[in-house]
């Protein structure tokens, strides 16, 4: 599944790239040569970015599935105590 982004989202990593060559690196880019870095960084990077996020949501809800009974247990049988 490749990564999709939004169109706005897409133009502000385009700026946010350009300007990080321009700052750290001191090399102005154009369009073409930041979109081809945040084409490579999606392709390369980004599916070990989403695989962790996605592994870190599952351990997440599992964990809060196992605690499920501790969190929402309620006794029965209570009114007459």
């Amino acid at each position: 599944m490749a990564i999709q982004l939004a169109p706005d989202t897409t133009k502000d990593l385009h700026a946010s790239i350009k300007r990080f060559f321009a700052e750290h690196l001191d090399e102005d880019i154009g369009d073409l040569k930041a979109r081809l870095v945040m084409e490579f960084c999606l392709r390369e990077i980004g599916p070990s970015i989403y695989n962790k996020a996605i592994s870190d949501a599952q351990k997440y809800f599992h964990d809060r599935v196992l605690d499920l009974e501790g969190s929402c247990y309620e006794k029965e049988f209570q009114f007459w105590r």
